[in-house]
């Protein structure tokens, strides 16, 4: 029990801060439908989880010991970035408020996977911070503190969609688009860090 709850505080602040999974989950429970952000939820909690679960067992050392391989990560994940970022930027007013902005599930997808796999740097401290944790605990208990970890993530992600979507109301259409567009900028700024860290290496 004690290594399920390491596990579950783990998940909790690693995903809490705000970052790039956070910020799309936001944007998205503003834009759509309750049943349809929920859904986008799962996605990124799917991505979510099966990254922890490559970095708790080894995918940071891959990408450490590749260079080429982390390279390309990093330009491929900070165009994507920039390309989702911008999106969110150059929104219209009149697209807010209507619930009936244009969504596909491919391009959800994308981003979900996007935000959360084409961050090589969160890639390589996920794995350096769960490797820290797996070290500690005995092997025939690692697996209690992942459940801890993903139960961390679903509870997190549905949460935040739910009390964006149940809230959202209150606020007027132009406060949900200025929302929007400053989580572009923010997401903009990981994609120029992710593109500064690629130039360094090179």
């Amino acid at each position: 029990m004690q290594v399920f709850l390491q596990g579950l505080l783990f998940g909790f602040a690693y995903i809490a801060p705000i970052g790039m999974q956070n910020l799309f989950v936001v944007s998205t429970a503003i834009e759509q439908p309750i049943k349809r952000a929920f859904q986008v939820a799962l996605i990124v909690i799917f991505f979510d989880t099966s990254l922890s679960l490559a970095c708790f067992y080894g995918v940071g050392k891959l990408l450490q010991s590749t260079p080429w391989l982390e390279l390309a990560v990093l330009l491929v994940g900070s165009l994507l970035v920039f390309y989702i970022g911008w999106g969110l930027v150059k929104q219209k007013s009149a697209e807010m408020g209507t619930m009936a902005t244009s969504f596909s599930y491919k391009a959800a997808i994308v981003t979900a996977f996007s935000v959360a796999w084409l961050n090589p740097q969160a890639i390589i401290d996920g794995s350096v911070l769960l490797a820290a944790f797996r070290v500690s605990i005995p092997d025939e208990l690692a697996h209690f503190f992942m459940i801890g970890v993903i139960l961390a993530s679903i509870v997190w992600f549905f949460g935040l969609t739910g009390l964006i979507s149940k809230f959202k109301h209150l606020m007027q259409p132009r406060v949900l688009l200025w929302i929007n567009r400053i989580c572009g900028v923010v997401i903009i700024l990981y994609g120029v860090k992710l593109l500064a860290t690629f130039i360094t290496k090179i």
